[in-house]
């Protein structure tokens, strides 16, 4: 696999990148959140997800405050190299409402697949 290095990331006008957290162990995609240069660079150091809040303008550590952490176990660049897919070992919950993917919700209509 072709590997790019962080200056190789396309960041947008604001400097931030979408990160779509995927499980390792199931392949569920858990979370969306958006990474600056400084929160990429910091999850590749510490080997866990740090993102950066647009509301608090401050990075924040995934499970900082709930022990959710992810784990992360790659981090995959798409061909443009403006989206993230960061695979990880999910602890507890990853969305805020308890919820084990934060996509747990569905819209109505036809196109639903059966469980």
């Amino acid at each position: 696999m072709e590997e790019v290095s962080v200056d190789g990331v396309r960041f947008d006008e604001r400097g931030l990148v979408p990160a779509i957290v995927q499980d390792a162990d199931n392949g569920d995609v858990l979370m969306m959140a958006w990474m600056n240069r400084a929160s990429l660079e910091r999850t590749l150091e510490e080997g866990r997800t740090v993102f950066w809040s647009r509301s608090r303008e401050e990075l924040w550590r995934k499970g900082e405050t709930s022990g959710h952490v992810q784990h992360v176990v790659e981090i995959r660049v798409d061909c443009d190299a403006d989206v993230l897919l960061v695979v990880a070992h999910q602890v507890g919950a990853a969305c805020h409402t308890g919820e084990r993917s934060c996509f747990h919700r569905a819209l109505p209509g036809e196109h639903r697949r059966e469980e």
